[in-house]
């Protein structure tokens, strides 16, 4: 059997506009990959959304994957704006092959 490691998979829902700050801020942590999802529609504590881009309240999912340490620095730099802008941060444990890429 191919041989996997633990890494986090770490997941943000951000306004769009601020996916530009949640990338710079996995970058200067030093976590080498992400990836942007569009997001159509969702519900949440204040119900149900939908995409809605003439009015700019678009929503993205930042996806990425990272060693338990450089996870924990993103979440500790993503802080001070969870609650102010309103992102949604989710981790968990994953395996994965090749985990030195991660």
């Amino acid at each position: 059997m191919t041989e996997t490691v633990i890494r986090k998979r770490i997941e943000i829902l951000a306004d769009t506009a601020l996916v530009r700050r949640v990338t710079e801020i996995i970058n200067r942590v030093e976590i080498t990959g992400w990836t942007v999802l569009p997001v159509q529609s969702g519900s949440g504590r204040d119900g149900p959304w939908q995409d809605e881009r003439v009015t700019g309240s678009n929503k993205s999912l930042v996806l990425t994957v990272a060693s338990q340490i450089k996870a924990e620095k993103l979440a500790s730099e993503l802080e001070p704006i969870l609650s102010s802008h309103g992102l949604l941060l989710t981790m968990w444990d994953v395996e994965v092959i090749r985990g030195d890429r991660f």
